[in-house]
């Protein structure tokens, strides 16, 4: 494993810059907030008593707000378990999506009609606009999953939402369960998880139940989008 200063272009150091992108998404995340990995201005490695820590200058991206910024980061991968990201984003902190936020939250929290969708996108990556805020969300809640299971050799992205449909509200909470699809960019296996979660402006997502599913031997595996 190279040590040292790395190429900002190559798999090392993305892959080690997309833990952070997913480690940002469960700091920052809502269906209006979506982050992802822009460019890597710099970064390094150097092995360590705990494992192997990188060192990162790169730039995020908001997709929804298209709002980009710079970041800093120090990640951690240990010899076993969960990635371990100190990130500093100050350009993060003012949330400008607030009021979109608490509309879809006010929108949902008191319907009587519980929604649910499937293939979002489609196979021809068309969704409806109505659909979009769960996608963000399930791409967001999407990130605890990849964040959990990455590591040096690894590269996730969020391929589809198969499924979702929202549960009772419960404790001012939105609730829903999600079924996922990701895709892991190394070994190119369509992976499905499924998701219990819930979400409100005051609370943030939180992914209370994760389920990895059994291997699905599909003949047409959606494409991985960024």
């Amino acid at each position: 494993m190279e040590t040292g200063e790395l190429n900002p272009n190559y798999y090392p150091a993305r892959r080690a810059a997309a833990v952070v992108q997913h480690y940002l998404n469960t700091r920052y995340g809502s269906p209006y907030r979506w982050m992802f990995l822009g460019n890597v201005h710099n970064a390094s490695s150097e092995d360590v008593t705990e494992g192997r820590k990188y060192q990162l200058e790169l730039t995020i991206q908001e997709m929804i707000s298209n709002v980009s910024g710079p970041c800093s980061a120090e990640l951690l991968f240990p010899g076993a378990g969960t990635p371990q990201v100190q990130a500093s984003c100050d350009w993060l902190l003012p949330n400008n999506t607030r009021a979109q936020e608490e509309a879809f939250y006010q929108q949902h929290r008191d319907s009587h009609n519980l929604v649910s969708g499937d293939r979002i996108p489609d196979s021809y990556g068309h969704m409806e606009p109505t659909m979009k805020p769960f996608w963000h969300l399930g791409g967001v809640a999407s990130s605890f999953i990849m964040l959990e299971q990455s590591n040096q050799s690894t590269l996730y992205n969020m391929a589809q939402v198969a499924n979702f449909t929202q549960l009772e509200t419960e404790k001012d909470q939105l609730r829903f369960q999600y079924h996922v699809l990701l895709h892991e960019m190394v070994s190119q296996e369509i992976i499905h998880w499924k998701m219990l979660i819930t979400w409100s402006p005051a609370e943030g997502v939180k992914v209370l139940q994760t389920d990895l599913q059994p291997k699905c031997n599909c003949e047409d595996p959606p494409d991985s989008i960024n």
